[in-house]
């Protein structure tokens, strides 16, 4: 009788940190180990959530994206600052690594979109949004690297809109760490697991 191997259970990473704390690198990494890793051929794809609204984020945007290139060469970007879980629905297969670059610039997306031609319709509740992102992660047949930003750190913001933002900021990550096998903490480019597979 045949002996049947059960496939390998898919396990998400959720990196979370501050501002230039060594979430991108981390991910990028994850993104060189996956493709150099494996029997058969496997591919990356970055998903970018920001959009260009000034000339300065343009530059950054650009930098980023040179940078990456020569970082991860093998890594494809596709960008999508709205319809994160459709995105990841379409890309993710057993053989790919999706790397999702920010969630917090998505949520800025949905909760505070900018008066801009270029912007993309926001055209469900952005709670709507955050549950589909739930459910394709947990049907993504591939891993799933999601990149955060922990703003909640630091002293209590002016601002109702802003600390509405906070709040449904902390709420995002919370959701997102718990579908998530794998959660981990930069600070000045070290990790700290807070979460990890059982063994």
């Amino acid at each position: 009788m045949p002996h049947s191997t059960k496939p390998e259970a898919v396990v998400h990473e959720f990196i979370l940190g501050g501002q230039k704390s060594g979430k991108s690198r981390r991910a990028e990494q994850r993104a060189i180990d996956w493709l150099a890793s494996g029997s058969r051929p496997r591919r990356a794809v970055l998903i970018a959530t920001a959009q260009a609204y000034d000339d300065e984020m343009q530059e950054r945007i650009v930098r980023h994206q040179a940078d990456r290139a020569e970082r991860v060469p093998g890594m494809r970007t596709i960008e999508e600052p709205i319809e994160l879980a459709r995105a990841i629905v379409t890309q993710s297969t057993p053989e790919t690594l999706v790397v999702v670059d920010c969630l917090t610039m998505w949520l800025t997306n949905l909760l505070m979109p900018m008066p801009s031609e270029d912007a993309r319709p926001v055209t469900r509740t952005p709670a709507a949004h955050v549950a589909m992102l739930l459910v394709a992660l947990r049907d993504a047949p591939g891993p799933v690297v999601l990149v955060g930003n922990e703003i909640g750190l630091g002293v209590i913001p002016m601002g109702r809109e802003t600390r509405a933002f906070v709040d449904a900021l902390g709420r995002l990550n919370q959701d997102v760490a718990a579908a998530c096998g794998h959660v981990t903490l930069m600070a000045a480019g070290l990790p700290l697991s807070l979460k990890a597979p059982a063994a």
